[in-house]
């Protein structure tokens, strides 16, 4: 296994860092345990998952995953294992959290409450990489940083990550760290794929001259690009299928951003594609996310053991000149299909 580092971290992880959102809902633990001894025996050491998990997040079931996940812990050597997890975003923000009755912020009182119940929940004494999972627009950054770095003088954390952020928050939040000598962001986890190039515009400069990596997660884009969706009807059974019928309108929005006119057309000249290359488009669409200098380890996702091997597959695929320039034609004939 190649091994790559987080930022300037000390942190060495596999080029795929197992998700685990599933866990609870769509993956129960028996089957979580498979996903999860699967990836490992394939090399990967690095998990990802956070305190809302699993999705949809509910206040009945939030921290069940990494419950679920802190059991598995138990059963691997500690030390092999880089562990992420995340702190809820601000309630202030798009969505609130059906954690700490709905008044999440990124302050020292929620960062320190965040902390502790995850390290309860996971069985362990420390956190190697922790992150904000999405901003928060109404504490300073100085507060926010400062609250964080409390957490790397302790000893609970090893290094910091944010998610969900812009270049500008990025950038603000480890200026602040620099000035006033605190710990700073390592990583960025954000959506980015095949359909969605957005990184692209303006993030990924200042990953490159800041050396911070980015952690993309969808990678295949919620499933859409494994052409399921492509069918004459959305599968019952499927995320966004789910989500579909639902009536919560925040989960209608996403279903409606990643399945959509534009979506299924790039889709379907990405299958074509991976099809010619002699991969599956899974496959080729994890490949393609691990294919940048930014990135450090693409997070996959799965509900059944079964899906993990045409994402593992990527781990041994390097595309050519001529499947990167075919996938670059379709994303100019349909620009951000996602929005």
């Amino acid at each position: 296994m190649e091994y790559r580092y987080i930022g300037k971290s000390g942190l060495r992880v596999s080029p795929i860092c197992m998700g685990t959102m599933s866990f609870g809902t769509w993956s129960d633990k028996p089957e979580a345990f498979r996903i999860l001894d699967k990836a490992y025996e394939r090399g990967i050491n690095f998990y990802d998952t956070a305190e809302v998990y699993p999705v949809p997040p509910t206040a009945e079931l939030a921290g069940l995953t990494e419950e679920i996940f802190g059991k598995w812990i138990k059963t691997r050597p500690r030390d092999g294992l880089i562990i992420a997890t995340k702190v809820a975003g601000a309630a202030s923000g798009w969505f609130v959290p059906p954690i700490r009755e709905g008044m999440t912020a990124i302050d020292r009182h929620h960062v320190e409450r965040a902390v502790e119940g995850s390290l309860r929940r996971l069985g362990i004494d420390y956190i190697d990489l922790y992150q904000v999972h999405w901003p928060d627009m109404i504490v300073p950054i100085e507060e926010s940083m400062e609250a964080l770095d409390r957490l790397v003088a302790a000893g609970k954390v090893r290094y910091l990550g944010t998610s969900n952020e812009n270049a500008y928050g990025l950038t603000k939040a480890n200026t602040v760290a620099h000035y006033e000598g605190l710990a700073r962001f390592e990583s960025i986890q954000n959506n980015f794929s095949l359909l969605n190039r957005r990184f692209l515009d303006e993030l990924a400069t200042v990953c490159r001259r800041e050396n911070i990596s980015l952690l993309p997660y969808s990678p295949i884009g919620g499933g859409v690009l494994s052409g399921k969706y492509n069918g004459e009807n959305v599968p019952k059974d499927s995320r966004f299928g789910e989500y579909e019928s639902q009536t919560n309108p925040r989960q209608q929005a996403m279903a409606a951003r990643f399945v959509n006119e534009g979506t299924l057309a790039s889709t379907a000249r990405y299958v074509e594609i991976a099809k010619e290359a002699g991969m599956s488009p899974v496959t080729l669409a994890t490949a393609w996310s691990m294919n940048f200098d930014f990135v450090a380890s693409t997070i996959i996702g799965a509900r059944y053991v079964g899906q993990l091997d045409e994402s593992l597959a990527a781990l041994d695929v390097q595309l050519s000149d001529e499947v990167l320039r075919l996938c670059d034609e379709v994303h100019q004939a349909i620009p951000y299909p996602m929005g």
